[in-house]
């Protein structure tokens, strides 16, 4: 059986639950608002909730796309027996999540969360080319027009902004410089690139797909901004065998199974920039006809 964590109409998770049905392979797919219940049953935990439920030995292997398994907790009157309960109650609950980690998985819910300063680090030590990056509070020592400056947290949208329904935080250019000091910002060394390149890691292969968003200035940052008017031409593309051997260490210290990254290509050399574990690579599978997503569903 398969477990999928997911969110409630999940595009990604759809389309591979075509694949999973098509291949006859049974699953179960929890959803983020679904809270389980721990239980013994014949001396084997058992979880339930309201949508589903699942003895873990019958889970042969796991993805976790996006939310993660939630749990009722159980309070006491007690505020001492409550505190000590709680705390039983926790590693009940990791215990429970690291063994289906154990299973065969893309990804875990226990490392899903990726710190990006972290992770350039990381890719420096896999033997990746970095762009020049550092932390500041202010502009004194900007280049402008030669650095650009994007959101150290994972999350990039931003509900209600200024009364907008929602506003999204893309990579932008420095083109001058603020005279007040501000939050502590991540700025980094603007690389001129000949494309980018989003490359789709699973378990070890690679697809790549060149982005050639240099040739419209609305996508030249930030090829998210996108031109619905004159689209980006998107290629398959092959990296070359040492990069690739790169990602793969680099996703190894990560300890992860899968995931989308972002390269520029400047002359003969790929700059890595950033690695999204749970990013959407719907769009460039069916221009590539990659059909990640059965591999993906094969796979699991």
């Amino acid at each position: 059986m398969i477990l999928i964590l997911s969110t409630n109409q999940e595009t990604t998770t759809n389309e591979v639950i075509k694949w999973l049905k098509a291949l006859g392979k049974a699953f179960i797919r929890v959803h983020e608002d679904e809270i389980f219940e721990i239980k013994i049953y014949q001396n084997k935990i058992f979880l339930q909730s309201q949508r589903n439920s699942f003895f873990i030995e019958d889970i042969t292997s796991v993805w976790y796309r996006r939310g993660g398994l939630q749990f009722i907790r159980k309070e006491y009157d007690n505020p001492s027996i409550n505190a000590y309960m709680d705390e039983t109650q926790y590693w009940l609950e990791d215990y429970v999540i690291k063994i289906l980690e154990t299973k065969k998985h893309i990804n875990k819910q226990s490392n899903s969360h990726l710190n990006k300063l972290l992770v350039l680090e990381q890719a420096k030590k896999a033997g990746l080319k970095v762009p020049e990056y550092y932390l500041a509070e202010n502009t004194d020592k900007i280049i402008v027009n030669k650095t650009i400056t994007k959101s150290i947290a994972e999350n990039i949208i931003l509900k209600s902004v200024d009364n907008l329904s929602e506003g999204i935080l893309y990579t932008s250019l420095i083109t001058e410089k603020e005279t007040e000091n501000f939050f502590i910002t991540f700025f980094q060394e603007k690389i001129e690139k000949d494309f980018e390149v989003r490359a789709f890691y699973l378990d070890g292969k690679i697809w790549a797909t060149a982005i050639f968003s240099q040739t419209d200035k609305k996508t030249q940052i930030d090829h998210r901004k996108y031109n619905h008017e004159i689209p980006i031409r998107n290629i398959r593309y092959n990296l070359p065998k040492e990069v690739e051997e790169k990602i793969h260490t680099l996703m190894q210290q990560l300890d992860l199974t899968c995931g989308s990254l972002d390269f520029i290509k400047n002359k003969n050399d790929f700059y890595f920039l950033e690695i999204n574990p749970v990013g959407q690579f719907l769009g460039l599978s069916a221009i590539c006809n990659y059909l990640l997503e059965k591999e993906i569903a094969e796979y699991l």
